[in-house]
């Protein structure tokens, strides 16, 4: 089977730009983790993606949705945007071994809404959660982390659904 090994691809990269350590992953020696109170097919779940997506609009006839001031950081995409509307706008993924042509392969709206449907989670806040693809390990659990879990307690979210690009 031929994959793409990422971990090695980002410690090359990193001592390929100057960097006089290699990259350093996060590791915990212990997770925090809450059973659900309730069953999936009940539960309230978030979308939180790293791919960085955007919305397309029409500056003619439609407000942006999401400003470059938010984009830096936490930033939230209305559930009800249409999938065809949206893309990612990063550069920061191997071109080469992959595409973003696909909305749902790193941003699974359509798998979040077929899930709903088919009563597999009873249901979603109304908005997505993106984060910037950020390599600060201090800053996404000082700010960033705390921003989208009280954006969840907000929402009454019982689970979240998190897609690392």
């Amino acid at each position: 089977m031929d994959y793409v090994r990422y971990i090695d691809k980002t410690r090359e990269y990193y001592l390929q730009q100057g960097y006089d350590k290699p990259y350093g992953w996060a590791h915990f020696d212990t997770v925090p983790f809450t059973p659900l109170q309730r069953p999936l097919g009940q539960s309230r779940v978030a979308l939180l993606s790293t791919s960085e997506v955007a919305v397309r609009f029409d500056a003619e006839c439609e407000e942006d949705p999401i400003t470059e001031e938010g984009f830096r950081s936490v930033y939230a995409i209305p559930v009800d945007t249409p999938t065809e509307k949206l893309y990612s706008r990063t550069n920061s993924f191997d071109s080469y071994a992959t595409h973003l042509d696909d909305v749902n392969s790193f941003f699974p709206v359509e798998r979040m809404r077929e899930a709903v449907a088919d009563g597999r989670i009873g249901g979603m806040p109304d908005r997505f959660y993106g984060c910037y693809n950020n390599y600060s390990q201090r800053k996404v659990l000082e700010e960033e982390g705390p921003k989208v879990l009280a954006w969840c307690r907000e929402d009454d979210v019982d689970a979240a659904i998190l897609v690392p690009v």
